[in-house]
Formats: structure tokens, sequence, C-alpha cells
């Protein structure tokens, strides 16, 4: 059977949620939201590893719309993010528009229609006007190339697909990879393994976390004067784009942020070797900076090892290192994040002419504004190419994005037309724009490689600019730069 709605949302992560509401808000009810896990929650649900929280403050990762008073900390463990989620789900009544369990395969749109046609994996089939793409960047679990990673005997898993069932107690433990998710899991897991080696390519830029519980006098005052709370949320978004000042427009500033770096990591570790090894050798901001507490302190503890020799290979018993040395493991763990600008679609996604989505991304992921794609009508991205943020929260720009589509979807209504096709050569020129600002930022001449980039060192993920540059650009839908049919 054939299930017809006015839009279909894809993920229901933050961007998903966002997209529902404001759909429902705008008068729109015709319209159904595909997960593929069996709970929402998108990142919020798959990344419940030990330790798991945001690295922006709680009361501006969370929609204007929807402010919490009671957020426990200054940044939110993973499992109070995915209640307020729940929360934001329940409040706005969306709980008859989820379909759990709805893996996607192929979405292929029918030009004389002006329909996309969608099914699953379990065959249901789902024809819609508009898709709202909201699969998210960090969604595709990247692994990494190592020889042998197959015949490792012990225990092996991703960050992502952690299991919780699993005890690790006196288990000697390899951590591959020292990004965002690892520096949050050893600390969490150090105290309660044997040993605990660590595998670092590239040792992060890390900064204090200003982290703390968050008063009841405070959570008081921001329930009964919610000026207070928008206060507070303004003061803290201020912060982050001066912050963008450094990254995009006067790197000298990352001096300050350097030195006080390399302060908070002689304060933590006393060993020179230890801290030789933890020292980066390239432009701060160049890859995420990272903030932690706790993260040094763990490695500093008698039980953990740092080993920068590169990984030769992995087999039945552990790591093989390319100075020759052996070290055993009962369980390694892949810290080795998301496949977020390598960034393709893990389905089948037809646009006119049957073009493909992954043969117009080949040379790399391009939209205009992050959310249309030449070629591919009635279809939007919400954290799409260039969105991402290296110094603020993702809300912001899911918010912005939303509010864009939200303009296309009444243009389309008003208008009577079929579909609406961003303009090749707007998208085009709109990204020629973008890797114009790129060049000059520190993500792109730091001195090193991140995830930001594709391995032709184009960077596809991050928005060079402030984030109310790019409210400003969302705030109407223009539609002379798209082709109405």
């Amino acid at each position: 059977m054939n299930t017809i709605y006015d839009q279909l949302i894809i993920g229901a992560g933050f961007s998903g949620l966002c997209a529902a509401i404001q759909l429902k808000k705008n008068g729109e009810n015709n319209f159904l939201i595909l997960e593929r896990n069996d709970h929402l929650g998108g990142t919020w649900y798959s990344n419940h590893y030990p330790g798991a929280a945001c690295d922006v403050e709680s009361h501006l990762y969370s929609f204007s719309f929807e402010p919490n008073p009671n957020w426990s900390r200054q940044f939110s463990p993973q499992q109070e993010i995915l209640k307020y989620m729940e929360h934001c789900a329940e409040k706005y009544e969306l709980q008859n528009h989820f379909r759990f369990g709805a893996n996607i395969t192929n979405a292929i749109f029918d030009e004389a229609n002006g329909k996309w046609n969608v099914e699953t994996e379990n065959g249901e089939k789902f024809t819609s006007k508009i898709i709202v793409s909201c699969s998210g960047g960090l969604s595709q679990p990247s692994f990494p190339d190592i020889k042998g990673l197959e015949t490792f005997k012990g225990k092996m898993f991703h960050t992502a697909q952690w299991e919780n069932d699993f005890d690790l107690s006196n288990k000697t433990v390899a951590v591959i990879g020292t990004g965002a998710s690892a520096i949050q899991i050893v600390p969490a897991i150090v105290s309660n393994v044997k040993r605990l080696n660590l595998y670092q390519r590239t040792p992060p830029w890390i900064l204090p976390k200003p982290d703390g519980e968050i008063s009841s006098v405070r959570k008081w005052l921001y329930t009964n004067f919610p000026a207070v709370q928008r206060l507070h949320r303004n003061r803290l978004y201020w912060q982050h784009e001066i912050m963008a000042l450094a990254f995009i427009k006067k790197p000298g500033l990352l001096k300050l942020f350097s030195n006080l770096s390399l302060r908070f990591l002689k304060q933590n570790i006393a060993d020179e070797t230890l801290r030789a090894k933890l020292t980066p050798n390239y432009v701060m901001g160049c890859k995420r900076v990272l903030i932690s507490n706790d993260y040094f302190p763990a490695l500093a503890q008698k039980n953990v090892e740092v080993i920068t020799e590169k990984i030769n290979c992995i087999n039945e018993t552990g790591v093989l290192t390319n100075d020759g040395k052996q070290l055993p493991a009962d369980v390694i763990i892949l810290a080795t994040g998301f496949k977020a600008a390598e960034e393709v679609s893990r389905f089948a996604v037809k646009g006119r002419n049957g073009i493909d989505l992954n043969d117009a991304w080949r040379d790399g992921a391009e939209a205009y504004l992050g959310t249309s794609v030449a070629g591919f009508p009635n279809m939007f991205l919400v954290v799409g190419p260039n969105t991402g943020l290296g110094h603020s929260s993702m809300i912001l720009m899911i918010e912005a994005q939303v509010n864009f589509i939200l303009e296309a979807v009444k243009e389309l209504k008003q208008s009577g037309a079929k579909f609406v096709d961003i303009k090749q050569e707007t998208q085009q020129q709109f990204n020629k724009d973008i890797q114009e600002k790129l060049a000059t930022t520190v993500w792109q001449s730091g001195g090193c490689t991140s995830w930001y980039q594709t391995k032709s060192g184009k960077n596809v993920t991050l928005w060079p600019g402030f984030t109310f540059d790019f409210m400003k650009r969302t705030a109407t839908f223009e539609k002379e730069k798209y082709e109405m049919v």
C-alpha cells in the first residue's frame, strides 16, 4: 500500500523534531517522520557511551521556542538531552507522526507528478510532495582503515554502537582515536579498567570546561522570570560568536586560547614525555577544539599509556604498532568519529532525469544554503553541506534552515507550483563564494587535516561565517533563485 503525505521528514533527531514542530505550528498536519531507529533522538539516542555529554551549554543547545529552565548542569549529559527531546515530542503531540524502524532504501522523484516516491527496507511505500531530509552529518560511524580489524578475537565496538551490557571491569582496553567521544569516554572508564592504551594520531587542543551544576535558585529564577533565562541564552550566544571572530576573521586571537590550553596541559600533566605527546603542533581551531576538565588527569593515571606510534595492524590478540610493539587487548573501542565530510546518502536518492545524489556529490557535497540541491526539487536538507559550526550550537542553524523550508512550503502552496528547484548557476556561485571564504579561515589554513574536509581537502562541512549571517540569509525564501515548475 502506498500512503500519501504532504511532507515526509527523514530522521527524528533535533532537526526532524524542529521541522515537525514548526510544520504543525503552521497548520501542516499531513506529514510523517521516518526514523530508522526504534526511538527518537538521532545522535542523542545512538551515542549513549559512558560520559556522553554536549560540549555546548544546555541553555544554548535547546530550541529557542522551547526553553528548559530545569537543566541540571551547564553542559547536559546525553540522558538529559534525550529526555528534553522526548518532552518536545510529547508537548507538540508528535506521537502519531512517527514511523520507527523505517530504514529507507530509496527516494525517487517523479517529475511528471512533482512527487517523491519513498520505499523502506520492510517494503512500505510513501508518496510525498516534499521531502525534508534530517538524517544529520554525524549519523554514519566512520570505521578506521586498519589492516586486520576483522581478525580481532576479543570484543570490539564503535562508540556510536556502545554495548551497555558489556562489563569493562578488569579488562585491558585499547581506545583508538582522541576526538570528541574519546575525551569523554576515557575519564569515564579509566578507574574501572585494568589497563587503558590510548592510540593517538594527532593530539587535540583542549580547553577547560566551564561546567558545573545549576543551582536551584537559578532554576527557580528561570522558571518564574523567563526573561532572565533569555538574557542568559543571549549572553552565551554572543560569547560564542566572539569565538567565531578568532576562527574566521582574526586568527591572531587564537594565540590567547592556545596559550590557555598549553597552560592547562602543564597544570595537569607533570610528566614531560607525556606532555610532549599531548602538545599539538598545528594552529588551534584547525581541528575541532575540545573541552574537558578530566581528560588530562585521566591520562596521568598509572594504568594508562598514550601511544603515538602508528598502528601497523590489528591481529587476534591486540594491536601491533610500526615499531614492532605488540600490545594485548581484551576490548578495542573505536572512537573514530563519523563520516561527515565524505557525505553520501546512505540510501539511493534519484532526482530529475534520474540523477543520483551520490553522483552529483562525487567531488564533494554541495547545496544552496546547505538546504537545496540542484536537480532534486522539493527536497530540503537540514544540516546539509557547509552548515556545520566550529564555534556554536547547531540548534541555531537547524532553526534557521527550518524557517527557510517553511517559507518554501508556503510559496509552493500559494503559487500552486508543482515543484521548486534551485538553479544550478545559483548553487555554483554560492559554493564558489563559500570555498573562497573558507580558504582564509583557520579550518583550511591551519596546517592539519580534519574530519571537516574530504580526502581531496575540500571543506564541505563548515559554515565560514557567523550564525547571524546565516539566519539573515535564510530569513526569506528567494523564489527568483529557484526554477518554479
